[in-house]
């Protein structure tokens, strides 16, 4: 299983709307750069993401599972992005921010840090394990 994180402006699609969404889950539409678009083809269905409030809170705030692979994205005019369905999972006990990762040295290769302004990245299973822990899970 891989494990990814993807990012969200709370103002736009927050933690809390993620978890009303409820067992259908949700799409993730939007995405429009194709590092990120690579990103969303490669994932399987039961791959974890870490979910992120970015601009406002800067922190991974829960875990959300897909449960829907790539398809189209009608919210993109253009044709050529795609999204996939997520499903809240758990809220992590204490939010990881960003400036606690970044105090991290085993982090420090962390896409999230090295390159934070992409929208859909991939989470090593070392990052994952060290981010749930200070995560409290």
């Amino acid at each position: 299983m891989a494990h990814w994180l993807l990012k969200s402006e709370p103002s736009s699609w927050s933690w809390q709307q993620q978890v009303a969404a409820g067992a259908e889950g949700t799409s993730w539409n939007g995405v429009r750069n194709h590092q990120a678009k690579l990103n969303l083809m490669a994932m399987k269905i039961g791959d974890e993401a870490f979910f992120y409030h970015s601009n406002e809170g800067k922190e991974i705030v829960g875990i959300v599972v897909i449960a829907k692979l790539y398809y189209p994205d009608p919210t993109d005019s253009s044709g050529k992005f795609g999204m996939v369905d997520v499903k809240a999972v758990k809220p992590l006990a204490t939010p990881v921010s960003l400036d606690t990762i970044k105090h991290e040295p085993k982090l420090a290769k962390m896409v999230l840090v090295n390159n934070s302004r992409l929208s859909v990245q991939p989470v090593t299973d070392a990052e994952w394990k060290l981010i749930c822990k200070m995560g409290g899970l």
